[in-house]
């Protein structure tokens, strides 16, 4: 009697894998190490955001007030006082110092310096239209190192300029913040940043973003 051999058949049993487990426990500690790290650098950004926000928010509180910091209580803007006629009336260097002598003072310096502080400071704070603060923001403190012009080592009555830094001054610094926080959309973490981009003008506006 012939046998026939019949076909192999698998059952529907077989044992289990660990090869993808594997693969995927090992990738686990790389994707959460990534996840961290990019939680870490939102966070810092936006920590660095709002710390800038509030340097600006708070030179224009002072000055309008008169906190008794850099502005005397009673010399507030409300009470009277120029926001500007002290600064750049005490322009004592650079190429634009007759120039800021005839602003010092000017309705029209006070109103655009001040609310160029208060708006600069409530997007940053809120995290909303970075991109126009860091724009606005660069101006303002392109015009103030000037005024204060780092490069020259006497004032123009003779006396040493004290400056510590031909270029690189705190003015700088404050603008370079300015750009890198509108570069890496600063305000999506701890700000309104998201809910700012959804916003139909937003969206058809870019530079606003």
């Amino acid at each position: 009697m012939a046998l026939h051999e019949h076909p192999h058949r698998t059952s529907g049993f077989h044992l289990p894998s660990f090869r993808r487990s594997r693969t995927a426990s090992a990738s686990e500690p790389a994707v959460s190490a990534a996840t961290d790290t990019h939680t870490a650098r939102a966070y810092a950004f936006a920590s660095l955001r709002l710390l800038t926000g509030f340097v600006f928010l708070w030179a224009f509180l002072d000055k309008t007030f008169g906190f008794g910091y850099a502005t005397p209580s009673g010399k507030g803007w409300i009470d009277g006082g120029s926001p500007t006629k002290g600064f750049l009336g005490s322009v004592a260097a650079g190429p634009m110092q007759s120039t800021f002598h005839s602003w010092a003072g000017d309705t029209w310096a006070d109103w655009l310096f001040m609310l160029g502080l208060l708006g600069i400071g409530v997007a940053l704070i809120a995290g909303v239209a970075l991109r126009f603060a860091a724009v606005a923001g660069t101006v303002m403190m392109a015009l103030m190192w000037i005024a204060e012009w780092p490069p020259a080592k006497h004032l123009s009555d003779g006396t040493a300029s004290m400056s510590t830094n031909p270029f690189a001054d705190y003015h700088v610094i404050y603008a370079v913040s300015l750009i890198v926080l509108a570069a890496v959309a600063a305000g999506d973490a701890l700000g309104l940043g998201r809910l700012w981009a959804k916003l139909p003008v937003v969206r058809d506006h870019s530079w606003l973003r």
